[in-house]
């Protein structure tokens, strides 16, 4: 039967912060947002803050300007507000299948109903609001003296005049706030989220993205740490250019399996616990670590992605002999799959676990391989997924990572192990496909993504 593509329904999400200042919102949406698109759906933030020190002069955005008197400022910035609200909206029209992250502190029952009305003008938004409430002080005083005090309202001012002023703040929105309410907001989907997750309060959550959501919510950490990230040492394998397999260490790779042992003594690292993969090159890698650390978890989500039929071959046998499959992967290698294999879409699935897991754990080294490597730092990172299949890991390398308030603090840290070096950067334009048929290349390609069709409900 012939679809109608007229009556097709794009249905979207929006999520709407709720909190006074300093209370993580921020961090939260930026996090989810990555988190979102990492896993291959299209999520963006929208910040009211940052709009408002567009639009706004800076010098006149100080304690006062927050005041629930300032009749002048409240104008302001409901104006910037709902500006914002708009802008969301119709990059959500414009995106098809979305998430859009509406971060703005959306402290009284008027302004969270005044959004409600815009957002049910427009057809299938499924809405959740999330609320972040802390009244730990030295959370709050963390948050004020890590972030807030470095926003741009505060420049050419001292560190303790911006840390009174940020109080004063949120001392006036303290005087209007109005919690989401059990009872009052019966009817609507929202979480409670208490002290940044030591307890949680969901409330008629209704669709699947809901309740992944707040699955999300309730594995994330602020707790400071520490997340090392290298590839086994190199295999005999590697040295000959093949593509997957599960080869014992070369020489070159015992001797960085034994530096990385030396390197986690010198810097004193008892504490931190190690995740290798079930492949013999992380096992072994990880054999010499074991007097040195607390713990070495073996993970088969670690281990490197399927190769299926071409496991053992080079890129050129792959190219000679399997031209088809090789112009496919060339042109799109994040969604090609192997014959028999996996696609880097399939392996980002399959380490969802491990990131809920990495989002909780305190210091921890993962021993992996490069595929996996390049899912795990992408997600760290923030990178887009058309990038992920050609970001840079070398072996005799370790990526240490520090995460911070907005982000992920970087430091690559190279061993003077000399290694082959097989990266192939990603290609100008795409591969000449003339002697194929297109439509049997793409039957080939791993296009499950996880991003919801028309027809599915977010």
């Amino acid at each position: 039967m012939e679809i109608d593509k007229t009556k097709e329904v794009v249905l979207r999400c929006a999520i709407i912060m709720v909190g006074l200042p300093a209370r993580g919102k921020t961090y939260m949406s930026k996090k989810l947002a990555r988190y979102l698109n990492w896993i291959g759906y299209r999520a963006k933030v929208f910040n009211v803050g940052e709009a408002r020190r567009q639009e706004i002069p800076t010098s006149i955005n100080n304690a006062d300007f927050f005041r629930a008197d300032n009749s002048d400022a409240i104008e302001m910035r409901n104006k910037c507000a709902m500006s914002v609200l708009q802008q969301m909206l119709q990059w959500m029209k414009d995106s098809g299948p979305s998430i859009g992250i509406y971060d703005a502190t959306n402290s009284t029952k008027a302004r969270r109903r005044l959004i409600l009305e815009h957002l049910m003008a427009v057809h299938n938004v499924n809405i959740l609001f999330v609320e972040s409430l802390c009244d730990d002080p030295d959370v709050i005083e963390t948050n004020i003296k890590d972030v807030k005090i470095m926003s741009p309202d505060y420049e050419n001012v001292s560190r303790e005049q911006a840390v009174e002023d940020f109080k004063q703040r949120i001392k006036y929105y303290e005087r209007s706030y109005e919690p989401l309410d059990i009872d009052y907001d019966k009817n609507i989907s929202f979480l409670k989220i208490f002290n940044l997750g030591s307890k949680f309060i969901a409330n008629k959550i209704k669709s699947h993205m809901q309740s992944r959501i707040i699955y999300y919510f309730m594995n994330i950490s602020v707790l400071p740490r520490v997340i090392y990230i290298t590839r086994a040492g190199e295999t005999n394998g590697n040295m000959m250019g093949l593509v997957g397999g599960d080869d014992d260490l070369s020489d070159r790779g015992i001797q960085y399996a034994r530096s990385l042992a030396e390197f986690i003594d010198r810097n004193n690292m008892k504490d931190i616990v190690v995740w290798s993969s079930l492949m013999r090159s992380a096992l072994k890698t990880c054999d010499t670590l074991k007097p040195f650390v607390a713990t070495v978890s073996r993970l088969k989500a670690l281990n490197e992605l399927d190769n299926g039929s071409f496991e053992g071959l080079t890129q050129e046998d792959i190219r000679c002999r399997f031209p088809e499959e090789y112009t496919l992967r060339e042109n799109d290698k994040y969604y090609y799959r192997y014959p028999s294999g996996e696609s880097y879409q399939d392996l980002v699935v399959r380490l969802e676990p491990i990131i809920m897991e990495l989002e909780k754990v305190s210091n921890v080294m993962v021993v992996c391989h490069q595929a996996v490597a390049r899912c795990l730092l992408a997600y760290l990172l923030d990178e887009p997924r058309e990038d992920v299949p050609y970001l840079d890991v070398p072996l005799h390398t370790v990526f240490k990572l520090t995460p911070h308030a907005y982000g992920c603090k970087v430091d690559r840290i190279s061993f003077n192990i000399p290694a082959v070096n097989n990266y192939r950067p990603k290609p100008k334009g795409l591969v000449s496909v003339t002697s194929f048929d297109e439509s049997r290349l793409r039957r080939k390609m791993s296009y499950s993504s996880l991003t919801p069709t028309s027809t599915t409900k977010l």
